[in-house]
């Protein structure tokens, strides 16, 4: 089907480089949902009495036979009618005549239409991002439940500091994912709530049922201020900042895989099935999906910030600056992100920890001398300044001599020696103990540390936080398909009144 060529509106560019392309992003992102407000809104008008029986009868019938006749595929834009909600009101007329056709439009305006489509179409988008989301947080509750016993070392400043557990490191990326989770949950609420009925921008004369409206289209309710309802655009600007929080921190994760899986760091491991090999360097793996995260990440965050850009000193009121394309192109976000997610829930619960290179690394760095210094103030009565500068001088001790500290005891007698005049009452063995990996986590119980108790502590609240935010999921998508039998069923009865 093709929209006959009009010669005097509009100008060629102007349809080429605006009409056109608005054109075809309805086409692509809203008719669906317009052919539903369409539906909502006339079985309103019916109940309400604005309209009667009859009216609405032959209205029904004929929105009915447009949906079933038009090729969207196939329906391009020539410049006869301004946008696709003429095209359809057109459509109407050649099957009512105008009259008729006209009083779909009572008490309505392409205004409430159009932000009531567009929060349809993110809804829907947000929707499928948080189930993401959620499938990622759950990947990663069973990879910590595995990994809580499996030692890392943990670095700050680019340097090696402490060891913790891998299910520990991935515990707080849990607790980050479940704090973005509430926060773009708390942007989702924006979106139920329904502009329709605000008309062009203060509501109507008529006595129209917003209530109803919105109940049908699967809204939690009406958008309460009517010029809100088409200016304020915090729907957009809200949902885009929490959008964007998973990615932005999502990249810093992103940048510890690289890192860790460097050659010279090496306490990651990639499978085979996730790295790709050079083509003239044999000895290559290159752990390629961790740049594609990276990247990805980044040009998802970038494409949130084009949205908040965009509202940025725009007028309050009704403008073309949150409308149809800039709606189109925040799109391309739900589809980096997802694709984000997808790859990162497949990549992390594949890796694996190279036990061998954390030992050395841990030895080398003197990683656990912390637990050292806190055993000395326990064991010997030390202050802990005492113990942190005995423990200090045997880490500068083995260090220098390329020695592991498990083999530091005597550095370490002669460190407390010279400092507190005495040889140590701790032995060789309760040494080794002292600055063993193993026994570093372990003595961490305390509220959020790695010791296997407090983390799984922690993870069965994580699991059970997840498991909430997956039940609000699941109540919205129950409301949706309720709504969406209610509408056919009330426009069903418009069509075949008793």
């Amino acid at each position: 089907m093709r929209v006959k060529d009009c010669s005097t509106f509009p100008d060629p560019v102007y349809r080429d480089t605006v009409l056109a392309p608005l054109f075809d992003g309805v086409k692509t992102h809203y008719a669906s949902h317009m052919a539903r407000i369409n539906r909502a809104h006339l079985v309103m008008l019916v109940e309400t009495g604005i309209l009667n029986a009859e009216t609405g009868a032959s209205i029904a019938g004929a929105l009915a036979r447009i949906d079933a006749d038009t090729d969207l595929d196939a329906l391009s834009y020539s410049g006869e009618h301004e946008d696709y909600f003429f095209f359809v009101e057109d459509q109407l007329k050649q099957r009512l005549g105008s009259d008729l056709a006209g009083s779909l439009h009572t008490a309505r305006s392409r205004n409430d239409i159009d932000h009531t489509a567009f929060k349809m179409a993110l809804r829907s988008r947000t929707d499928a991002m948080l189930a993401a989301l959620l499938d990622l947080t759950e990947a990663l509750i069973g990879k910590a439940r595995d990994e809580r016993e499996t030692a890392i070392v943990a670095y700050t400043h680019g340097q090696p500091a402490q060891p913790t557990s891998f299910g520990h490191y991935l515990a707080a990326v849990i607790e980050v994912l479940l704090a973005d989770i509430t926060r773009l949950e708390a942007a989702r609420d924006a979106l139920d709530l329904c502009p329709m009925g605000a008309a062009a921008i203060t509501t109507s004369g008529f006595p129209i049922d917003r209530e109803r409206v919105a109940g049908l289209l699967g809204f939690a309710g009406p958008k309460q201020n009517s010029y809100g309802c088409i200016a304020s655009v915090d729907y957009i600007t809200g949902l885009y900042s929490a959008l964007k929080l998973p990615f932005l921190h999502l990249g810093r994760v992103v940048q510890d895989l690289a890192f860790w899986s460097a050659f010279e760091v090496g306490q990651l491991y990639v499978p085979n099935a996730l790295v790709q090999v050079s083509s003239i360097m044999p000895q290559k793996r290159n752990p390629v999906p961790i740049e594609h995260l990276r990247h990805l990440a980044s040009v998802t965050v970038g494409r949130c910030d084009t949205m908040l850009t965009t509202m940025h000193n725009t007028p309050f009121t009704d403008m073309n600056d949150s409308e149809g394309e800039v709606q189109a192109a925040g799109y391309g976000a739900f589809e980096t992100g997802g694709r984000v997610i997808a790859l990162l829930t497949a990549l992390l619960p594949a890796c694996t920890i190279r036990a061998a290179r954390v030992r050395a690394h841990a030895d080398a760095a003197c990683v656990t001398i912390t637990e050292l210094a806190d055993t000395l103030v326990r064991a010997e009565g030390l202050s802990f300044r005492q113990a942190h500068e005995i423990a200090a001088i045997t880490a500068q001790g083995v260090i220098a001599r390329g020695a592991p500290l498990s083999d530091g005891y005597d550095a370490f007698v002669a460190a407390f020696d010279a400092l507190i005049g005495r040889y140590p009452q701790l032995d060789e063995t309760a040494f080794a103990d002292a600055v063993s990996i193993d026994s570093f986590i372990a003595r961490r119980t305390v509220f959020g540390g790695p010791a296997p108790s407090a983390l799984d502590a922690a993870l069965n609240g994580y699991a059970r936080d997840a498991a909430a935010h997956r039940s609000t999921l699941d109540t919205r998508a129950r409301r949706l398909e309720e709504a969406d039998a209610a509408l056919t069923a009330a426009f069903h009865t418009l069509t075949e009144p008793s």
